[in-house]
Formats: structure tokens, sequence, C-alpha cells
């Protein structure tokens, strides 16, 4: 939930990127860093393991200057993508305003994707937020690799809600900061109904 500080007209929001280890989270993540100013973001904190590229989360405030009168920055997480870090992906879900699911296109880790995704809304349920009122994208990554399924399988197999959707190379760039503008436009939104500004 966005913490908004009336006295000091401060609102941080708080998205996480979700989905099954190596889709591309992390990437979305770095290439944004990249991309924003030096003196509107903080460091990249990313944790490795043997298995996975992250093991808790990587955290990325982005200010986004004023927003209504209040000062407004984003952080940027993402969970781990092991099944086994299930405690860690429900904690680093926590007061999500917004989530991002990103979806390995490959055939190989279809049902990795599925799994992930039911995953993802049991935490959501059990941190008490709902998919009808958390702002959630979807990004269809991976799109060049040679043994893609179809966005249309995909849509239908993850997407039965019909959030939108962003096809990606991560790797290239090519989606992501569509991705983060479509999650961050839905999110401002509902922070503006959330303070009576619609």
């Amino acid at each position: 939930m966005s913490l908004i500080k009336y006295a000091s007209k401060e609102i941080t929001c708080k998205i996480v990127y979700y989905g099954p280890g190596r889709a591309g989270k992390t990437t979305n993540l770095k290439f944004l860093f990249t991309k924003i100013p030096v003196d509107k973001k903080s460091d990249l904190v990313s944790l490795a393991t043997e298995s996975d590229r992250t093991l808790f989360f990587d955290f990325l405030p982005i200010e986004l200057g004023n927003f209504r009168g209040f000062r407004t920055r984003f952080q940027l997480y993402t969970v781990p993508g092991q099944v086994y870090y299930d405690s860690t992906r429900r904690l680093v879900l926590q007061g999500a305003d917004g989530v991002v699911f990103v979806a390995d296109s490959s055939d190989s880790r279809f049902e990795d994707n599925i799994v992930s995704m039911e995953n993802m809304i049991e935490n959501m349920e059990k941190n008490g937020l709902s998919v009808d009122e958390v702002p959630i994208v979807i990004q269809y990554n991976k799109r060049d690799l040679p043994d893609v399924v179809s966005v249309s399988q995909l849509d239908k197999a993850l997407n039965p809600n019909g959030f939108k959707y962003f096809e990606s190379i991560a790797i290239k760039g090519e989606g992501v900061a569509g991705t983060f503008k479509e999650i961050g436009m839905q999110v401002l939104r509902s922070i503006k109904m959330k303070l009576g500004l619609e």
C-alpha cells in the first residue's frame, strides 16, 4: 500500500516484478536503471545465488517529481523466481501498489509461467491484495527466442482477467519502458482515487 505523508506531501509507491526464475525480472530493472538520470535514483541492490540472479529483491527508488502537489517516488522490487523462496516472495509482495508479471515466452517454460502466476495470486490473497483492485500488467518476455509460445496462447493461460500486456525482449530493452510506464500510470490513477482527486 502506498505510503502517503500529508505533512511532507510525499507519496511512495511500491511496484513488484513477479514471475518464474530467469524470466527477465532483474533484466527489466537493470535496463530501467540505466535510463534514469543519476539524480533521480538510488543504488540498485541485487543479491545473487548459484541458482538465481535475485535471492531477495532488487530495490530501485525512482523519483518522479510532483504529482498533484505531492512528491512521488516509485520503489521497484523483484521477487526470487524459485518456488522454494516462497516466503520471501510473499514478503516482498506485501503492500504492493502494482505488480508486473514477467512471463518467459519459451515453450519449455510455459508450465513454469502458470505455476508462478498461480503462486502470485495466492500470495497476493495471503497479503490481503485483490487482483481486482491492485494494478497488474503482464509482460511476455523473450519474444526473440526460436521456440516462443504465441501471445494468444500465453494470454489464454495467464491472463483470464484481461490485464494490459506487453511483448518484450528485455535484454535489448524492447517493451521494458512501455511496461513500466503502463504500471506506473495505473498505480498513479489508483492513488488519485485514494486521495479523492478523481
